[in-house]
This record gives structure tokens, sequence and C-alpha cells, in this order.
């Protein structure tokens, strides 16, 4: 099942990185941030499909310590770039006169070099000999994890009140209140729940066997609980990527070629999303 999710995580997210790689439309920093995700979520499907393989073909512990290294730095990576995303999200409503500026992007670049230089730290560890080959007390992630959580959902609360702060003043300015108001904000609110919901769901099961489980327990707990975090990577693509407009017509433009746009296009930030 691990190896099956892998297959097709990787053949996702490979489309998502092409695409943006590809479209020179796609450079603002949102973009370049789900291509981040998209990058690690790629990396984290190619590392269990490596590891399936290398279990049943190479028996040797150093191969083992290399591939559970790569899937460590690559679930690392996806979950620091949903955090990075939702501090570009945030930083999109707090800060929208400047958001386009210069300054944006270099936050976006040191999140990155942040994001991608700790995952390579923590995949080169258990590599390293920081493992729980002889010390059981030496594995467990889930303190990261539930810091990464914890800080998203501080993030996504405010969020949503700054969109409800917002609606509500566009409405004063128009003298009422119109349903249309209520269901964009609703709509909003709802689409920031599924994303806490599916991470949340995806991660906990596994984070909560890290504090929980024993050495004694059968590895078949460790993989059960394994199974619905890569969901997350599965489902990833489908909330950041293939839901958005600018992606969808590069879709459109890559498998159908015959895609012609009746008017000007213009690439919209995230906090018109």
């Amino acid at each position: 099942m691990l190896c099956l999710s892998g297959t097709v995580i990787a053949c996702e997210n490979a489309i998502v990185v092409a695409i943006i790689f590809y479209s020179p439309t796609l450079r603002n920093p949102m973009f370049v941030l789900i291509g981040s995700l998209a990058t690690a979520d790629l990396l984290a499907g190619m590392g269990l499909i490596l590891n399936f393989a290398f279990q049943y073909l190479v028996s040797s512990e150093t191969i083992s310590l290399i591939t559970v290294g790569f899937l460590v730095s690559s679930f690392t990576a996806s979950i620091s770039s949903l955090l990075a995303i939702t501090i570009d999200r945030y930083l999109s409503l707090y800060n929208a006169l400047t958001y386009f500026s210069e300054k944006t992007l270099h936050y976006v670049h040191l999140m990155l070099v942040g994001t991608w230089g700790a995952s390579l730290g923590l995949g080169l560890m258990p590599v390293l000999g920081w493992n729980c080959l002889e010390d059981e007390s030496t594995c467990s992630i889930a303190a990261s994890f539930f810091v990464i959580f914890i800080l998203m959902l501080s993030l996504y609360f405010k969020i949503c009140k700054i969109v409800c702060r917002h609606a509500h003043q566009i409405a004063l300015q128009q003298h009422f209140f119109t349903t249309s108001h209520y269901v964009a904000t609703k709509k909003g609110v709802s689409t920031l729940a599924i994303i806490l919901g599916t991470f949340g769901f995806s991660w906990l099961p596994f984070a909560i066997y890290c504090l929980v489980g024993e050495r004694e327990y059968p590895p078949v707990y460790t993989y059960a609980t394994l199974l619905p975090a890569t969901y997350n990577s599965m489902i990833n693509p489908i909330i950041y990527a293939y839901r958005n407009p600018e992606i969808q017509r590069s879709l459109y433009m890559l498998f159908c070629g015959c895609f012609h746009s009746n008017g000007s296009y213009r690439s919209r930030s995230p906090s018109e999303v």
C-alpha cells in the first residue's frame, strides 16, 4: 500500500512541478512555495517506492538508513512547505499593499532555505548515527509535528479573523450585507478548515503513535499509522495546485494544446484567492 501510494504521489506531484517549472507566468511567491511543496511530495513518493524496493532487493542496514533518511528529509520538507505556505497566505492578507515587493520575495527565499536546510539536516541524522537502532529514546518526531501543527492552527485562525473583518468592512462600505458576502466568507473559512483537517487527520495517527508506541509493538502498527500520513502528500496537489485557476489553465494548455484565452489574463495573489 505504501509503494502504491508513493507511485500515485510521485505521478501527481511530477505534473505540478513540471507545470510550474515550464510556465513563465507562475513565478510569484505563492507558486514558488507550491513548487517547493510539490517537489518535497514528489521526493517523498519516490522515497516510498525506493524503500519498498530496497527492503526486498537489498538487505543492508546502511541502505535502510539512507532510504529512511531520504523519507524523513522529504516529509519534513513537505510539512515545512505547508507551514511556509500558511505564513505566505497570512502575509498576503496582513501586508496586502506591500505583498508584491522585493521584500516578500526575500522572505520566501529565506523560508525555502530554512525549510530545505532543516530537512536535509534531519534526513542526514539517521545515517550519521542518530537513530534508534541502539537507543529507542532517540526516535521521536512527534514534538516537531505538534509544534508545526499548532503554528499552522494559530496562523489560520488569524487568517479567518482577517477574512471575516475584510468581508464585514466591504459590506459596511456598501451599506448592506448581501448573501454573496456571507457565502464567500463561509466558503473561505470552510476551505481553511479542510486544509487544517486534512493535515491533522493525516499526520495525527502517526504522531500519536510515536508518543505512545513501544519498541515491542509489531512493525505493521508503524506502517498502518504511516499510511494515512502519505495521503496528505497525495491530497496536497489537489488542494494547493489543481484547484488553482492558473494551474488549471496551464494543464489545459499542456494536455489540450488548443486552449485559447478569450480575454486578458492576470495572475492573482493569495489574498485574492
